[in-house]
């Protein structure tokens, strides 16, 4: 399997050429970041050259692991890249599009990655005694006191009290 997608600009047809296939799911942890990834990163897309710059258009989608922020299971994520237009700088007759895919994958990752949003939509199993507000008072977990509302004009009246 490939490691990178290398283009020749110089057997690029003008009217651009249509690329796809997939590449090796291990250039996800090429820079040290602890991406686990399921599947290679496959893509289809049409590339065409404009003078000096180069348009890439199509799809990206690979599978990832990552681990749920409730309660702490690994569960797989596909993540896909529809419809996406890119564009860079031409800068010699050889390009790799490997980064540039790459990093269009990992800027759609979940800020915060629910089971239940996966690919097999795991129930959350949260422990009980991590939700303490709003429980019934049998279940024997202390519910934080609700303090009364505060009043805004308290720190306004507070002002006014030192300037007399």
């Amino acid at each position: 399997m490939k490691k990178h997608l290398q283009i020749d600009l110089n057997s690029l047809p003008e009217e651009g050429k249509t690329y796809s296939g997939e590449l090796d799911g291990s250039i996800f942890s090429a820079h040290g970041e602890k991406i686990k990834a399921k599947s290679p990163l496959y893509y289809d897309v049409f590339i065409q050259k404009f003078d000096t710059e180069l348009l890439v258009r199509g799809n990206l989608s690979a599978g990832f692991l990552f681990t749920c922020d409730r309660c702490l299971i690994d569960f797989a994520q596909t993540i896909d890249a529809d419809e996406v237009s890119l564009s860079m700088e031409i800068s010699s007759s050889q390009l790799d599009l490997t980064e540039l895919f790459r990093e269009e994958l990992v800027i759609q990752f979940p800020d915060y990655p629910h089971c239940d949003e996966g690919d097999d939509q795991l129930t959350c199993n949260l422990d009980s005694q991590y939700l303490a507000v709003d429980k019934p008072p049998k279940d024997g977990v202390k519910t934080p006191p609700q303090g009364e509302e505060p009043n805004p004009w308290d720190a306004l009246d507070a002002l006014e009290g030192e300037s007399s």
